[in-house]
């Protein structure tokens, strides 16, 4: 991944041309994409390959299975032209530790705690055995809510310098400059740009907001 606006555009929309007309209007504002099964089962396995020639591309597909399922779902996304994955840690050290190999150096992104509501319900009981997990493991990072900056101060402490990306801001009310401060390294936000009339003009918005906080 780049590190430049500490911005990542989670994709999901469903019309493939706008997904495509959005992804390029923000690619220099942006750094990475984030694809999930919405658009991929609208456009198929070809949109990681796309949007790939645009800006690095991370699948976040929560992998969870057994470990060998785990690794033919990154392998395949890899071949693609993915920079990174999300997986679950919830399946175990092993099914974790097949992503983290199969990546080959390339970015695994272990899920803490999700940003939804119902993300205090299970994940978040678990998120400091999870964050443990991606550091035994050697992920590249984890997900840790920005509707819950808190709770992305707390899960630092466990994992020291990972990444750490953060879901949660606009539509689901989240606010990039208050997760960037409680120490997450970038801001995922999704339907508050490719909703937005101007896309641009909103992924601008929210790089502007995060350029006045400090790096880490």
């Amino acid at each position: 991944m780049r590190k430049g606006t500490r911005l990542v555009l989670a994709l999901d929309e469903i019309d493939v041309v706008k997904a495509l007309s959005v992804a390029e209007k923000v690619r220099d504002q942006v750094d990475a994409i984030k694809i999930n099964w919405p658009l991929l089962l609208a456009g198929g396995p070809g949109m990681i390959t796309k949007l790939s020639h645009l800006s690095p591309v991370i699948c976040d597909f929560k992998v969870a299975d057994i470990p060998n399922t785990n690794r033919l779902i990154a392998e395949q996304a890899f071949s693609l032209g993915a920079s990174g994955i999300i997986v679950q840690g919830f399946v175990g050290h092993d099914s974790v530790q097949a992503v983290v190999d199969a990546a080959k150096g390339k970015d695994v992104f272990v899920v803490t705690e999700m940003s939804h509501p119902g993300g205090k319900e299970f994940t978040a009981p678990a998120a400091d055995r999870l964050a443990r997990l991606a550091l035994e493991a050697k992920a590249t990072g984890v997900i840790a809510p920005a509707t819950r900056p808190e709770r992305i101060a707390h899960i630092r402490t466990l994992i020291g310098n990972m990444l750490i990306l953060s879901p949660g801001v606009g539509a689901q009310g989240g606010s990039a400059a208050e997760a960037l401060r409680h120490g997450a390294d970038f801001v995922i936000v999704g339907r508050s740009i490719y909703e937005d009339p101007d896309p641009r003009a909103a992924a601008l918005r929210i790089v502007n907001e995060a350029r006045d906080v400090p790096y880490r």
